[in-house]
């Protein structure tokens, strides 16, 4: 099926809370019936041209430190990364079921490194038999420009690691064109984002005038980077583009495509999965309320215009986060 032909059918609270639980409440809605098996793999994408979104801001720096002040967000708080995988499962689940049952798709964006570890549990009972799969769309927050077989491809990481155990329909898994350039596959993928939303898959968000994921499940750098937006690097500051690309990545593959902001700060839900000593430093800033807009960790420029934002997060990776100085509100999710 040629790609066209597949895309056409196709506030500041510091409380910190002690709880005895083995997972976070969500969204109380119950799984759904499964879907159709998974096959041999992602549609490419036709190249044509893109028309452009109007921007959102400015300086998206500004416009986050701005607004994060005001939007509150959810850190969880784990013992082991075994009950946050367990937590995270029930998370995706309960809102694959109500948003699927509101809109009849779920679109769900995936990171690449340990998100995908992280997200085992979904291919695993209960979640493998009572997700409605044929309703999942899966798209990646960024993707490095190298063949789909390659050991840096983040479909490939996804496929081995998640999707090749879920049956989700392949025509809705939509993996970049890697026969294309950066620049050529950023617009592409574009391109196909536009003609989901034109066809109702993806929803829009009417405050952004961009894209509207259901969910986001991404991962964080121990610079604080997500997607393939650097600490520092000109591409924060992307604000009418959908998607972009990068030639010059401080973290090799150095060729790369990513989301922009204004997308990623349009979604419904993202859920920030960062786990380890390694990354403390870049969650004690981001967790942090004294924030300026000079000096913001890309991680920090996530502020959703009109959604939930939840960290799940390991004690290792909150180890020197004071909880005084803590700027969202803390659940402790101990083993009982």
């Amino acid at each position: 099926m040629s790609v066209s032909a597949a895309v056409a059918a196709a506030s500041t609270s510091r409380t910190l809370v002690l709880a005895r639980r083995r997972s976070p409440p969500a969204s109380r809605v119950a799984a759904t019936s499964r879907g159709r098996p998974f096959s041999s793999g992602p549609h490419p994408l036709a190249v044509s041209p893109a028309t452009r979104a109007p921007a959102m801001a400015t300086d998206c720096a500004a416009a986050a430190a701005a607004a994060g002040s005001k939007k509150k967000k959810e850190v969880l708080i784990f013992d082991a990364e075994e009950d946050l995988a367990v937590s995270l499962a029930k998370y995706t689940a309960e809102l694959s079921a109500k948003l699927a049952a509101e809109r009849g798709a779920f679109t769900v964006v995936l990171s690449g490194g340990s998100l995908i570890k992280n997200i085992r549990k979904l291919a695993e009972p209960p979640y493998l038999d009572s997700v409605d799969w044929s309703k999942w769309h899966v798209f990646w927050v960024d993707e490095r420009v190298v063949p789909k077989d390659h050991e840096d491809s983040n479909y490939k990481l996804a496929l081995d690691g998640f999707l090749s155990k879920v049956p989700i329909p392949t025509g809705q898994v939509y993996a970049i064109n890697d026969a294309l350039s950066a620049e050529g596959a950023a617009d592409d993928y574009e391109t196909c984002l536009k003609q989901l939303v034109k066809n109702g898959v993806i929803a829009m968000s009417q405050s952004t005038g961009f894209p509207r994921f259901d969910v986001m499940l991404l991962g964080m750098g121990p610079d604080g980077h997500i997607a393939s937006l650097f600490p520092g690097h000109p591409l924060v500051n992307e604000n009418k583009k959908w998607v972009t690309y990068i030639k010059d990545s401080p973290k090799p593959p150095p060729e790369r495509i990513t989301f922009t902001f204004p997308v990623i700060n349009s979604s419904a839900y993202v859920a920030m999965v960062v786990t380890g000593a390694g990354k403390a430093g870049a969650v004690q800033k981001a967790l942090s309320d004294k924030q300026t807009s000079s000096d913001l960790l890309p991680v920090e420029m996530a502020v959703l215009q009109d959604g939930e934002f939840t960290w799940f997060t390991d004690k290792p990776a909150v180890s020197i986060t004071a909880p005084i100085s803590l700027a969202f509100s803390c659940l402790y999710i101990a083993r009982g």
